[in-house]
């Protein structure tokens, strides 16, 4: 059964750049914080993507891939939630 991946826009504080965030709720509960980068410290190919600031549960990872859209970062919150270790 497909989880129900829901995204809620939040402004992240972090020094005056990266502000735009979501965080990622998976059935309701909340499951990662993703927020866009466009700081002038990211590398310009890096700039626009969305970066995993926090995970939660499965999604507690130390590396994550860089995400093109939420939806991108949602499809990942859903697999790595659903797949077996």
């Amino acid at each position: 059964m497909p989880l129900n991946i829901s995204f809620k826009p939040i402004p992240v504080l972090i020094d005056g750049h990266d502000t735009d965030g979501n965080l990622i709720l998976s059935d309701g509960q909340l499951t990662a914080v993703i927020v866009r980068l466009d700081g002038e410290s990211h590398e310009p190919e890096h700039k626009g993507l969305w970066n995993l600031e926090a995970g939660f549960g499965k999604c507690a990872v130390r590396y994550a891939p860089l995400f093109k859209t939420p939806e991108e970062a949602g499809a990942w919150v859903e697999q790595t939630l659903t797949t077996i270790l």
